[in-house]
């Protein structure tokens, strides 16, 4: 079946929320979301900023300890205007090199939905005209998080969350652990595009028409975010520093190799060790984002 959802509220924190809506797996759910500073698709504030979140949904027979499979099926600006931070963050550049970063307003885009492409308008530079294809994805999206918590959306987790992973695109399949009854799935924080690492603070940062399929994998468990597209696998690690989501990342290809792939220890270890490739999520946010992929055309077949 599926759903078209309206929103009327938002959330700034993934948590047990009551849900908005209740599908069935194998359910589709078309709706929209906010940019991170709660503007929608006619550029009016109708939210307090901060990636407000669309939902929560939930998810009939999740559980915990399930696995909820979302295909990301549509992902696709509704408005023709978006913006960024126009100076990367202080924590990427050398101490020493602080003070040269420029003192800059949020850059304004020109979004041309018929050619896929977005047009630097402003602040003026020396750059001149800049164009360059979009590639929408979500920055900021999950389910719930253990112990009943409630999280700021500034952040991620095994949850999900604000992992600003620019591989979040239509056509993506991502797996979430579930924590609680019915998973509760936020979905927000849409950018037109987006360099690896976040490394102002923000993609190109605009409202989103999205669609998207639930399902659940009942009694398997995973311990992060995981995903796939037509080449590659991959696992999600969020923490800080960043050798702490390296490790997160890494651990979990290691486990999925071997109860999914039918591989060893050491058959995984081997295979990692020169096949592997990484991906940085953000490098801004209170937990960074590493995400470890590789090939698909390296692995055996899925048990």
């Amino acid at each position: 079946m599926e759903h078209h959802f309206t929103p009327t509220h938002y959330h700034n924190t993934l948590g047990p929320h009551e849900p908005v809506l209740r599908v069935q797996p194998g359910d589709t759910i078309c709706t929209t979301t906010v940019d991170a500073r709660g503007y929608d698709q006619h550029r009016q504030q109708i939210t307090p900023r901060g990636n407000p979140q669309t939902g929560p949904f939930f998810i009939e027979t999740a559980e915990p300890g399930d696995t909820l499979v979302l295909h990301l099926e549509h992902i696709f600006p509704n408005r023709e205007y978006g913006w960024c931070g126009s100076h990367v963050a202080e924590n990427i550049v050398d101490p020493a090199y602080v003070k040269y970063l420029p003192d800059a307003p949020l850059a304004e885009w020109k979004i041309d939905r018929d050619r896929w492409t977005a047009t630097l308008t402003g602040p003026e530079s020396k750059l001149g005209e800049l164009t360059i294809p979009i590639e929408p994805m979500l920055g900021c999206f999950g389910v719930a998080p253990s112990r009943r918590q409630a999280i700021s959306t500034a952040t991620s987790g095994e949850y999900g969350g604000n992992t600003d992973y620019r591989g979040f695109v239509a056509g993506t399949t991502v797996y979430f652990p579930v924590f609680e009854p019915g998973a509760l799935l936020f979905l927000g924080d849409g950018h037109a595009a987006q360099g690896c690492g976040e490394i102002v603070g923000s993609g190109i940062e605009i409202s989103m028409d999205v669609r998207v399929t639930a399902h659940v994998r009942k009694g398997i468990t995973i311990g992060w975010p995981r995903g796939e597209d037509s080449e590659w696998i991959f696992t999600v690690g969020c923490a800080r520093p960043l050798d702490q989501c390296v490790q997160h990342a890494t651990t979990e290809m290691l486990k999925w190799l071997q109860t999914d792939f039918g591989l060893d220890a050491l058959g995984a270890n081997l295979l990692m060790a020169q096949c592997v490739r990484y991906d940085l999520g953000n490098i801004y946010d209170p937990a960074y984002t590493m995400v470890c992929k590789l090939p698909k055309t390296v692995l055996p077949p899925r048990l």
